[in-house]
């Protein structure tokens, strides 16, 4: 599911800042526009993610229009001049899967006579023990 909030860009000497008003300020930057968008990215991704992961409920995005940079500015005592709103979006899940989750090896026992028909078939023994552990758990 695609997230989508709001996000003030201010431009500084080394870069931009990146705020997202919203979610209590959470900033993040980068040294050129492309990398401020990218952070911001990784940085709404974070944030959901481990949101979620605690139990707790994000807040509810602004409208775009909703967000006056000025006002966001003058809080943060940051210019205003070159300064923009823009929206950040994230599928967090999808992006949890290749940032945030890494696989850790587990080391199990199985009868020999089935390691040996399933090394026969060519089975990979991860993706089965991962496909098993989903289905039990009834996740994607």
């Amino acid at each position: 599911m695609l997230s989508a909030y709001p996000a003030c860009f201010f431009k500084e000497d080394s870069g931009y800042s990146v705020v997202f008003p919203d979610l209590n300020y959470l900033s993040t930057c980068g040294e050129t526009l492309d990398e401020a968008l990218s952070m911001a990215v990784d940085c709404l991704a974070g944030y959901l993610y481990w949101l979620e992961k605690d139990g707790d409920t994000a807040p509810a995005a602004s409208a775009i229009g909703q967000i006056d940079v000025n006002a966001v500015a003058s809080e943060l005592e940051a210019s205003p001049d070159e300064a923009f709103v823009n929206i950040v979006t994230v599928d967090v899940a999808e992006y949890a899967k290749t940032h945030f989750e890494k696989s850790v090896k587990k080391t199990l026992s199985i009868p020999a006579w089935l390691n040996d028909a399933a090394i026969k078939q060519g089975i990979n023994f991860s993706q089965v023990l991962q496909e098993a552990l989903k289905q039990q758990l009834h996740v994607n």
